[in-house]
């Protein structure tokens, strides 16, 4: 038995668990479908805390899930999922058997129940649909990781020293600075999918991520910066950083450093007054990431728009019925176009989703129209829609729901510093925080890093403590410039669902122009 599970344990049950799932449907009366995920992470991660050690760790994931299609007159969907480790490699197959089995009895009895409840009720028990999965082709595929440092040979030593250089430089970089925390991680993910429709799919991915928080206090009170950068790539997003065309960031190091000197100058700035009307704003795309994230990744995932979350996470503004919805009207500007992507590179990037949908690019507002939502097979054919590839969980024990991916706003043509140059009297509002949304996710609160005034076209003073508030398609639709400067960030701990699942991906745009208001004192 080997002394820890490896992402090399794949490779090796690949084809038996192929053949059981494949064959797993044959010998169930009203078994129409079964699929299994697999997941191995190994990885390393060290924290510290104003310049001393606070906790470093090498461990791995291992997990699977479980689904099963059946019933008689009506068909519903059986789930099982289970967190294993290395003393369950020799039985997994019987694990796995044990497991459909399971989910199998639990899909005959949600399709009685649900036979029963559409009998029972007439008008409400139609509600109750026969669950089919859309079409998807079924592919036989094998994508491999990118890395330059292996997160394998990433000495745990050398990572807790660098990690707590960094902490102590932060530390020590004016007195201001009160506290510090910074982490880093590293590790390799292998995922199996397979179907009983033949499907049978491994993909790999290195990912590594570094974190810096830090609370810097002056004379007229406190600061509170956090940030992220991170990417599917080895140990050296965190020692050199990343200069890609659309995805640029320093090392953990110069990284660290410029957060805590912004929050030692935000200190001693004035906090940004409210104002009670619109004013001319111009967003920065790294505060276009939360922006883009808040206001068209969410109310995108077609599962919140059917109100499958709304007890716990709100709806969706675009959506609120099969009859009154945005779907093919105005909700902003001919210059606001908006995609999802899992095929680019970004933290969100795949080549197959959860059910082993071949990504693709969706875009959901084109010109200023809202054309279409991130998607399962199981909620595709609601729309009459084909599935696109945006069905994940956190691990392969949990059950997937629809998350968007690599999500933006296009670039347009305009020059990026020409945009702050056309004005003569507004707010240049940089970097994101905190987000407050509304539940049907049409309104907006998001305060930023730092934010400008701008005079004549130049920026002036800072301010801190201060964002912006506005209706979405208000904001949308007053949008009259936007930038060629296209950049992509990470975001590393979306949640949603109930149990909370957490997901990497990425967000961004170009530098925009807009109308809103100010928040803040």
């Amino acid at each position: 038995m080997p002394e820890k599970v490896s992402i090399d344990v794949i490779p090796g049950i690949r084809d038996a668990v192929f053949d059981l799932v494949s064959s797993y449907p044959k010998g169930k009366r009203f078994c129409r479908y079964a699929d299994v995920r697999i997941e191995v992470s190994e990885g390393k991660v060290a924290v510290a805390e104003n310049g001393m050690d606070k906790f470093s760790t090498e461990d791995y994931g291992f997990s699977f899930g479980v689904r099963v299609l059946a019933g008689q007159n009506v068909a519903a969907p059986g789930y099982v999922g289970e967190i294993v480790g290395t003393a369950d490699l020799p039985r997994l197959q019987e694990r796995l058997r044990d497991a459909l089995d399971s989910a199998y009895g639990r899909a005959v009895a949600n399709a009685r129940g649900k036979d029963a409840a559409r009998s029972r009720y007439s008008a409400l028990g139609s509600s109750l649909y026969d669950l089919e999965l859309a079409p998807v082709d079924i592919r036989q595929d094998e994508t491999p990781f990118q890395a330059e440092i292996d997160p394998r040979d990433v000495n745990l030593d050398e990572a807790v020293n660098y990690v707590r250089d960094v902490s102590a430089r932060v530390r020590d970089l004016d007195s201001a600075v009160a506290y510090n925390y910074v982490s880093a991680f590293t590790q390799l993910e292998r995922h199996l999918f397979v179907s009983s429709e033949g499907a049978n799919i491994q993909q790999s991915f290195a990912v590594s991520q570094g974190t810096t928080f830090v609370i810097a206090q002056g004379d007229e009170g406190h600061q509170e910066l956090y940030d992220y950068t991170g990417h599917q790539r080895g140990w050296e997003v965190i020692t050199h950083g990343v200069d890609e065309e659309f995805i640029k960031f320093q090392h953990l190091m110069d990284f660290s450093l410029e957060l805590a000197r912004d929050a030692v100058t935000l200190c001693a700035c004035k906090p940004l007054k409210a104002t009670d009307k619109d004013v001319v704003v111009v967003t920065d795309p790294h505060y276009n990431a939360l922006l883009c994230h808040e206001v068209v990744g969410h109310p995108t995932e077609l599962d919140r728009a059917l109100k499958f979350e709304t007890g716990y996470a709100g709806r969706s503004w675009l959506l609120r019925d099969m009859n009154e919805n945005q779907l093919g009207k105005r909700v902003g500007s001919d210059l606001v176009t908006a995609f999802s992507d899992p095929t680019i590179d970004g933290f969100g990037h795949y080549m197959y989703d959860d059910e082993g949908t071949p990504a693709r690019r969706v875009y959901h507002l084109e010109k200023g129209i809202f054309n279409s939502f991130s998607n399962s097979r199981q909620t595709a054919g609601f729309l009459g829609a084909e599935p696109n590839g945006h069905y994940k969980a956190t691990n392969a024990s949990l059950v997937p729901l629809i998350r968007m991916s690599n999500t933006a706003f296009t670039p347009g043509e305009d020059d990026h510093h020409d945009i702050i140059r056309d004005v003569d009297d507004g707010y240049y509002v940089v970097g994101h925080r905190i987000p407050s949304i509304a539940e049907s996710r049409e309104n907006f609160r998001i305060t930023a890093m730092k934010v400008y005034k701008i005079e004549n076209g130049e920026i002036g003073e800072m301010f801190r403590d201060g964002g912006l508030m506005s209706d979405t398609r208000d904001f949308f639709l007053n949008v009259d410039a936007m930038g060629d400067d296209f950049q992509l960030f990470s975001i590393p701990n979306c949640g949603k669902g109930q149990p909370m699942q957490t997901k990497r991906m990425s967000n961004g745009g170009p530098t925009m122009r807009s109308r809103a208001r100010l928040t803040g004192h």
